[in-house]
């Protein structure tokens, strides 16, 4: 898990990727070392095309050769994408707006992909649509680490579960023992 603690504009501790320490790092080395990551709130790009929005992904790809193929792969993935692929990002909906930021992500060809609070403000059948695409890519060898309030989707989707309370884990385990832990089912699932 990378954690960044902030105190009066300072920097405590290190975050290491693949053994580097990443926290002063620019974001297109991060991104060339294999790390991608898909904001809270999409963070599209609203004056560009939905193409030109996914092209952006793709600016510190090393393998250009393939880059077609995967935006096929994309749209595929996010069938709506296509549609409007020639539609302003900003007037895309909130869900298609996030399906857009992950196939951005995509696009980078990422080895870790960091997803923060992918289903903020959706309606619920396209928080469904955007977790079944979320195991999709982790069926295609992209490793995911998400950060999410819909316990009981996050649970259902993820290996395994970190409880985090007031900055401090205090529970982790397979998520598929977390959906069978009884603290784990009244505190974060409603369940008694």
């Amino acid at each position: 898990m990378l954690v960044l603690l902030e105190i009066q504009h300072m920097l405590l501790g290190e975050i290491l990727y693949k053994g580097k320490p990443i926290q002063k790092m620019p974001g297109h080395k991060i991104a060339r070392l294999g790390l991608s990551q898909v904001l809270e709130g999409r963070h599209i790009f609203s004056k560009l095309t939905v193409y030109e929005n996914l092209m952006t992904g793709a600016y510190c790809r090393k393998d250009k050769k393939n880059l077609q193929h995967d935006i096929k792969e994309v749209y595929k993935l996010f069938p709506r994408l296509e549609e409007r692929r020639n539609q302003l990002g900003g007037t895309l909906s909130g869900g298609e707006q996030q399906m857009l930021a992950i196939a951005r992500s995509m696009l980078s060809k990422p080895d870790l992909m960091l997803l923060d609070e992918p289903s903020l403000g959706l309606a619920p059948i396209v928080v469904k649509e955007i977790f079944e695409s979320i195991k999709k890519i982790r069926e295609q060898g992209t490793s995911i680490f998400f950060v999410e309030q819909n316990s009981k989707i996050a649970l259902s989707t993820a290996d395994r579960g970190y409880v985090i309370q007031t900055g401090e884990i205090i529970l982790h385990d397979k998520c598929t023992n977390l959906l069978e832990n009884e603290e784990v089912k009244k505190s974060y699932l409603g369940i008694s």
